[in-house]
């Protein structure tokens, strides 16, 4: 990766007038805030469907869009709805965060009106896109069942035969919930039509885009649901063992993740096709992909399904560069970013290394005053991405406020921070300035925002994911300084 520096910020967190960010003309407009910056990378989380808890991290799908980034305003210049409709709705008052449960139930309700304008108008285009995107009738099938049993996980389905998707039930099914299996599919259509033009535009600006690829996928999934064999579960397809991490820097008990741990066994049988078929996809949404705890493809974190907490797993040992390998010879020229945080072994080290990928710095990693940190940036070697914090972190202003004071003074002397030129700038400054090939910055941090910033909290069950940029915060005064950055250090 060259020399370059971009901003984090998810697209849930653009500002729009009816309550979450989406693929309009916001979108844009922050591209080109990005281009002014003298920015070349835009990151974002996983673009996926949420489901509870709304984490982009547990998605009912790994290929498909979130419903909730259409842009309304879009498909309203495309006459499939009309304005009067979603002045009608309420989207919430708080411009600053997304309230879910409004989102959840005014949207589908409105795209629905869409469905019913567009899908006759659109049904050669619409079958052409079926034909390129091969997961999406498993897709559509899966969301409708979920919706004709009141949105219940799949392993609570009443009906045992469409639950294990035996061939009469999903035919039967198929038949019975057409129109919903029609219009799940349709919003996708509408999905990866808006995100095909934005992506063009950002990429006429000379941006790229970085995208997360969580490791694992939700087991309230169409990816399990369709494909149970490359999964560990049991009998009625019950996980034998889930995802998560042992007790570390955010959490005592571990983080109990609770998605369905990879059966590679039977992966490796077909040379990783699932894993082919899954990077294909976030191909087709991002030009970099971040793989999300990069460190479980060499060994992983497992715990016994039931357990109330992460702490009772035990190390199993993952595909390593059989499957790392195969990715990255099967895509030579697609960009991927490991990202290496947390328990990191020798073998973890290795793994990295043989991978030739870059690995991740943080600099609120970087300050312990106790011991010596390979997160300090006069350790890096140039192949590594430099963040001030992640979306699992604090804001860098949050930091200051409840990091040890100690690690606090460390960070002012080792960076020269100042009042005049602002903390949150110098911790900036001292990524903007380090070695790695690539810097990366959230956007609340440009902002300077404290806690009010913070995108989520790891082992927090509510009240993540909801931060979201004003109208006019983005201006050309910040863009201007950013990009004197950019000029001093060479990005």
């Amino acid at each position: 990766m060259d020399r370059c520096s971009g901003i984090l910020m998810h697209i849930s967190s653009l500002p729009s007038p009816y309550g979450i960010g989406t693929l309009g003309r916001a979108a844009y407009d922050f591209a080109d805030f990005l281009h002014a910056a003298g920015q070349k990378y835009w990151q974002l989380l996983p673009l996926g469907p949420t489901s509870y808890g709304d984490s982009p991290y547990q998605s009912f799908s790994t290929f498909a869009g979130n419903p909730y980034f259409i842009d309304l305003d879009l498909l309203v210049q495309d006459g499939l709805l009309d304005q009067t409709v979603l002045e009608a709705v309420n989207w919430g008052t708080e411009p600053r965060y997304v309230d879910y449960g409004k989102i959840y139930d005014s949207r589908f309700l409105v795209l629905r009106e869409s469905f019913r304008r567009g899908f006759d108008r659109d049904r050669e285009a619409l079958e052409a896109f079926q034909e390129k995107n091969p997961w999406l009738p498993n897709y559509a099938l899966f969301m409708a069942v979920k919706k004709h049993f009141g949105m219940t996980g799949w392993l609570d389905w009443p009906d045992q035969d469409i639950r294990l998707r035996k061939p009469q039930a999903v035919k039967k099914y198929g038949e019975l919930l057409r129109e919903d299996v029609d219009f799940f599919t349709y919003l996708q259509f509408l999905f990866f039509k808006q995100w095909t033009a934005l992506r063009e535009y950002i990429h006429s600006l000379g941006i790229q885009i970085i995208g997360d690829l969580p490791i694992y996928v939700a087991m309230d999934s169409a990816d399990v649901w369709a494909e149970p064999e490359f999964f560990q579960l049991g009998e009625g397809h019950l996980p034998t063992e889930v995802s998560g991490v042992p007790p570390d820097y955010f959490s005592a008990d571990g983080q109990l993740w609770g998605n369905p741990l990879y059966n590679y066994a039977r992966m490796e049988k077909d040379g990783f096709g699932w894993w082919i078929r899954r990077i294909e996809g976030a191909g087709r949404l991002f030009d970099i992909i971040r793989i999300d705890h990069f460190r479980g493809l060499e060994s992983y974190w497992a715990v016994p399904y039931g357990a109330k907490t992460a702490k009772g797993g035990c190390w199993r040992k993952g595909p390593g560069m059989k499957l790392v390998g195969t990715l990255t010879g099967w895509f030579p020229d697609l960009k991927i970013i490991a990202e290496d945080l947390g328990f990191l072994t020798p073998e973890v080290h290795k793994l990295l290394a043989d991978s030739k990928l870059p690995g991740m710095k943080v600099l609120e990693f970087a300050f312990d005053a106790r011991e010596p940190s390979n997160y300090l940036p006069h350790t890096y070697e140039r192949n590594c991405v430099c963040y001030v914090g992640t979306h699992d972190n604090e804001t860098v202003m949050q930091w200051r406020e409840q990091a040890d004071r100690s690690d606090i003074s460390m960070a002012r002397k080792y960076l020269g921070l100042n009042d005049a030129e602002g903390f949150n700038w110098g911790m900036i400054r001292g990524g903007m300035s380090s070695t790695a090939d690539t810097f990366v910055v959230q956007m609340q941090d440009c902002l300077g925002l404290g806690a009010e910033g913070r995108m989520n909290t790891p082992g927090k069950a509510d009240g993540n994911w909801q931060w979201r940029l004003l109208p006019g915060e983005a201006t050309p005064s910040l863009a201007k300084k950013l990009r004197e950055y950019v000029r001093i250090y060479g990005r």
